[in-house]
């Protein structure tokens, strides 16, 4: 099973960008342990600050994917391309949030790209990964 996790702008950032939202561990600290917690899956990451290169990810791996775990920052509410990207592919999308977007500003409580994913995660943490993927991992189509 192959599974790609994509985070979106900013996220580069996690560990030192907004500790009290965001958590202090950064996703390079993260990510082994998440592979380390499903060893039958390969997990591939990749982020990005720029929406072209995040449209390009998901064309070049939605039609081989498994899955994907998307996490598009701000662009959650901005992007119609992202989300027209996510009907255009094969690979089930799981849109994921590391803090509850709804009890933050007003404009984050709109996704673009909800529509368009499998499910929604958010609020738990780096967490929020993890239940992406097993929710991949345990509802192949």
């Amino acid at each position: 099973m192959k599974i790609q996790i994509i985070n979106g702008p900013n996220l580069n950032l996690l560990g030192v960008r907004e500790p009290g939202i965001y958590g202090s561990d950064s996703f390079d600290s993260f990510l082994p342990k998440l592979r380390a917690q499903f060893p039958d899956a390969e997990i591939d990451y990749y982020q990005s600050n720029i929406e072209g290169e995040l449209i390009d990810k998901m064309q070049e791996v939605g039609f081989s994917y498994d899955g994907i775990v998307l996490n598009a920052g701000a662009y959650t509410h901005t992007s119609v391309a992202l989300h027209d990207c996510i009907r255009a592919i094969k690979s089930p999308v799981i849109e994921v949030h590391i803090s509850n977007v709804h009890q933050r500003e007003e404009f984050r409580h709109h996704s673009f790209i909800s529509a368009a994913c499998k499910g929604v995660i958010c609020g738990f943490g780096l967490n929020s990964y993890t239940l992406a993927v097993e929710a991949i991992t345990s509802q192949k189509d």
